[in-house]
């Protein structure tokens, strides 16, 4: 097998010389530059990703880091994350649970794109430096060193709500997600302004806690049912809360919409599937545009302004 004495011998350069131009310094001129990769390429020449990155702490290798595999999305997430990464010559480790941070450490990886609400942003604050930038896809972070690629909530939320207010709707109960999380905050406090913008009260008694699983709200749902009087509506923080809702719902014997209302958030494959009116986030493509902004990150081209991702609203049949 060739190694890096070998194209460094055929290149008629040193074995450091070779080693810049694989690790993409910029102190090799442009012509032995363009001379050392046309070798490796002729001649096969793979650098080994792991020994490399021991000794310089500069990899082509992304981290991506999440929570759970429960929800759909991080499918399309990881898919347009991939697609990028690959059109631009990096390679993807995708990972979760607690072994994640091990792959941010030890030099392992040029960089990182995280959306793990385990993940704390202490940690996060403690690994991200210049050479190891992270994007983050669940919070917005202060520091130079991460960047935030988030949806749109609030916005979204405010047009869904004022639709169902727009069809009618006076009376509504909510299932919230983890009440720390961004998207909670933001989704539940645009429901709450566009109420108030219209002047609907809405009671506390109709607030229902959630943690963005489909058993969550299930259990909320079936508490909403013990209630003397269901709410028109009942809006979730995200899709599976709404799915459990509904199977809640219909277990004692409540139709939807016929009954109630239900709308969800996200717009995956079970809502579909469901016929629950929800708002669609473009996953792949912020899956794309995380890897976008942290190759730029890499190579000191990007800028510190926030990402926000557009929504829209899709109608379907839980919404009568």
């Amino acid at each position: 097998m060739v190694g890096i004495k070998e194209i460094a011998k055929m290149a008629g350069v040193s074995v450091s010389t070779v080693s810049n131009v694989i690790n993409g310094r910029k102190n090799v001129g442009k012509e032995t530059r363009e001379r050392v990769l046309q070798i490796c390429e002729e001649m096969g020449y793979q650098p080994n990703l792991m020994g490399k990155s021991l000794k310089s702490g500069k990899t082509n290798t992304i981290v991506f880091n999440f929570s759970d595999f429960e929800r759909s999305f991080y499918l399309k997430i990881i898919k347009g994350i991939n697609d990028y990464l690959s059109e631009n010559g990096f390679d993807l480790i995708v990972c979760t649970t607690s072994s994640s941070k091990n792959f941010m450490r030890n030099n392992f990886a040029g960089g990182a794109i995280v959306l793990d609400k385990k993940m704390d942003n202490e940690f996060l604050a403690s690994v991200a430096d210049e050479q190891f930038p992270i994007v983050v896809m669940d919070r917005i972070v202060d520091n130079d060193y991460i960047k935030s690629v988030i949806v749109e909530n609030y916005t979204v939320m405010c047009e869904l709500v004022q639709s169902l207010i727009d069809k009618g709707f006076r009376d509504f109960g909510y299932i919230g997600g983890i009440e720390s999380s961004l998207d909670h905050q933001e989704r539940f406090q645009a429901f709450k302004d566009t109420l108030e913008k219209n002047n609907i009260s809405f009671q506390r008694t109709n607030y229902y806690f959630g943690d963005f699983t489909e058993e969550s709200g299930f259990r909320a749902a079936n508490i909403l049912t013990l209630s003397n009087k269901l709410p028109e509506v009942l809006v979730c923080a995200n899709d599976n809360m709404a799915v459990g809702a509904i199977k809640a719902l219909k277990e004692s014997n409540y139709s939807v919409p016929e009954d109630i209302s239900v709308t969800g958030f996200d717009d995956s494959s079970i809502a579909e599937t469901y016929g629950i009116t929800t708002v669609s986030i473009p996953r792949y493509e912020s899956g794309y545009l995380a890897a976008k902004e942290l190759v730029e990150m890499i190579r000191g081209t990007a800028n510190k302004d926030i990402f926000k991702i557009s929504a829209k609203m899709k109608w379907r049949n839980s919404v009568k």
